[in-house]
This record gives C-alpha cells, structure tokens and sequence, in this order.
C-alpha cells in the first residue's frame, strides 16, 4: 500500500513518538511504502533542522535517513490547486502521481478535503487504527 506523509506526521513521528511514529517504523521496515518528491523530502529536511535548532542539537538531523532511503522518490506530473493552503497542493500532487491510497496528516488545510480522486486524507491516529490494529 502507498501512502504520502504530511510534513506534520513525520516531525510528530520523529520528535514526539505515538502513532505517527508507528507509522513512520511501518515505512522504515518496509510493511507499508511512502512516496514523496524532492520537494516534500525538502521539507521534510528543512522542517526537521528547525525543530533540531529549537531543541538546540539534541536530536541529529540523521533520523531521516533511513526514512528517506525507505521511500519512493517520485518526479510529480500533475498540477494541482485546490487547497487553502497552496504550499499542501505537493502532497495531493504525489498522491495521485504515485496512486497513493492515503494522505496521513494533521493538517487542517488537508483534512477538510477528505478525499480527492480516491485518495482518502485521514489522520495518523485513524490510518493506524484502521491498518494495523487488527
């Protein structure tokens, strides 16, 4: 199954723990794939780093990467602009240029849509409850 991860649910993941950390240890042993392009890993870099830089070095940027070998890099196709928030429009890019099932995310902006072309925008808590808690 193919998923995209918001940039909300990685840092939550990697820094907090919970089930965005279960989901992001389901990519890293391959039970699931997670797709994203260079700009997604972009953010995902960036993001991290601030939040190492606020934490002041406690936590090396270096936890990314066997995320980021764990996933499917993909060369978006699709052009899309339907969200709020226009900088979220990459994820439903890589959804659907993947064929993703399931955006995971806390986003607001995200959430609202629910779905777009069979791709369903769902929260951590509920992707795993409702994959792997059987």
């Amino acid at each position: 199954m193919r998923i995209v991860i918001d940039t909300n649910v990685l840092i939550s993941g990697v820094f907090f723990g919970g089930f965005p950390r279960k989901i992001l240890s389901a990519v890293v042993s391959q039970k699931i794939t997670a797709c994203a392009t260079a700009e997604i890993i972009n953010e995902y870099e960036e993001i991290v780093q601030e939040m190492i830089d606020r934490k002041q070095g406690h936590i090396n940027r270096v936890i990314l990467s066997p995320l980021i070998k764990a996933m499917e890099i993909i060369e978006p196709i699709t052009h899309i602009e339907i969200c709020r928030d226009p900088d979220d429009n990459k994820f439903l890019e890589c959804a659907r240029d993947s064929h993703a099932l399931y955006i995971v995310s806390g986003d607001k902006d995200l959430l609202v849509i629910k779905e777009y072309e069979n791709i369903q925008i769902i929260t951590a808590k509920d992707f795993y409850e409702k994959y792997f808690s059987e």
